[in-house]
């Protein structure tokens, strides 16, 4: 069986810009799952992808709110296929802090991302 493990990131506090992730995967992999969630009832736009291809993986879409987290899978992502990542490949999250719009007054606060990754 391949080895599964996850990556997840928080930020506590209301967001008042877009967040920028990124880091090189070690291993050739495979996203198999998203969770995100945020505890305002305002939705952030999250994207999956690298460092030449923002969306090479998941498209934008709402996370989840009011601490219920949306779950992504093979069918939500690009190709709807799970996407098949090689190491030193540069991994870019990106987080549209008010995918809803209206700025600041609809900011997503305490987020909660996790993505799961199978080796191989």
């Amino acid at each position: 069986m391949d080895r599964i493990w996850q990556v997840s990131f928080h930020v506590a506090g209301t967001l008042t810009a877009d967040l920028d992730i990124k880091w090189i995967m070690p291993v050739d992999c495979q996203l198999i799952h998203v969770s995100a969630d945020n505890s305002t009832a305002y939705a952030a736009g999250l994207s999956l992808g690298t460092s030449t291809d923002a969306t090479a993986y998941l498209t934008k879409c709402n996370i989840g709110v009011s601490g219920a987290p949306v779950e992504k899978t093979r069918t939500n992502f690009v190709g709807t296929q799970y996407p098949h990542i090689t190491h030193d490949t540069i991994i870019a999250i990106a987080l549209d802090f008010n995918y809803n719009g209206g700025g600041a007054a609809n900011a997503s606060a305490d987020v909660t991302l996790v993505l799961t990754f199978a080796e191989g």
